[in-house]
């Protein structure tokens, strides 16, 4: 292990310890080259997420492999009627979430299905779900509505990448077809990143965002 991934790890495994919603005890972190792998098991779904975002936060991550095991301790324990109930609740109670978002649950993993118009709408299904008592993983099988034209697309997100001022813009390419846009190019940061995909997603049409961009930082020894 190089001296950079060294530093690495120990930096996650410190922010892991600052996070107060994660058991830093019984996560592995190991690193490769500044691909970071988490091994070990969490007691909760939104601990095996907090822990995700808690890499995230650290300088010279390069890539992340989640295989964090859930496993819910007894008091977490519902069964699957008990948590189709609150996931069912939680998704008509949320006004961001359209009515043709569906679940299913199995085993406390939560399967959510149906259509949305926007990306925002999907992801708010998931983050509405992923912190109920019970849920062991969620599956999200939404499929996004397209209308848009590429080229339509294409100059929507490249127009919202210089509106927004998105750090390292201009070596963010964007290519698209139909609904489907890949990014690629390279980044400073996972914010520059974030970012751009953010825009990307924010586009009319939008289906499927691929992001290929690197990240390219220099860590000093």
């Amino acid at each position: 292990m190089t001296n950079k991934d060294l530093r690495l790890k120990q930096d996650i495994q410190e922010e892991l310890a600052w996070d107060p919603k994660i058991n830093a005890a019984q996560i592995e972190v190991v690193v490769d080259h500044g691909r970071v792998r988490l091994l070990g098991h969490v007691d909760t779904y939104a601990e095996k997420w907090s822990a995700e975002d808690a890499c995230r936060r650290v300088s010279g991550l390069r890539s992340l492999a989640d295989d964090l095991i859930v496993r819910l301790p007894p008091h977490h324990a519902r069964n699957d009627s008990e948590l189709l109930a609150a996931v069912r609740a939680a998704l008509q109670w949320d006004v961001l979430i359209p009515n043709t978002v569906h679940a299913t649950v199995q085993d406390g993993v939560v399967e959510l299905s149906g259509t949305a118009k926007w990306n925002f709408q999907r992801t708010a299904a998931e983050r509405a779900v992923r912190n109920l008592t019970g849920v062991v993983t969620v599956t999200d099988r939404i499929s996004l509505e397209s209308n848009a034209s590429a080229k339509q697309v294409h100059e929507q997100i490249r127009a919202a990448l210089r509106r927004q001022a998105v750090a390292d813009g201009n070596s963010i390419h964007v290519e698209t077809e139909g609904g489907k846009v890949t990014l690629s190019g390279h980044a400073s940061s996972w914010q520059s990143i974030e970012d751009a995909a953010n825009a990307a997603w924010s586009a009319p049409g939008v289906t499927q965002v691929v992001d290929q961009v690197k990240l390219v930082m220099e860590v000093p020894e």
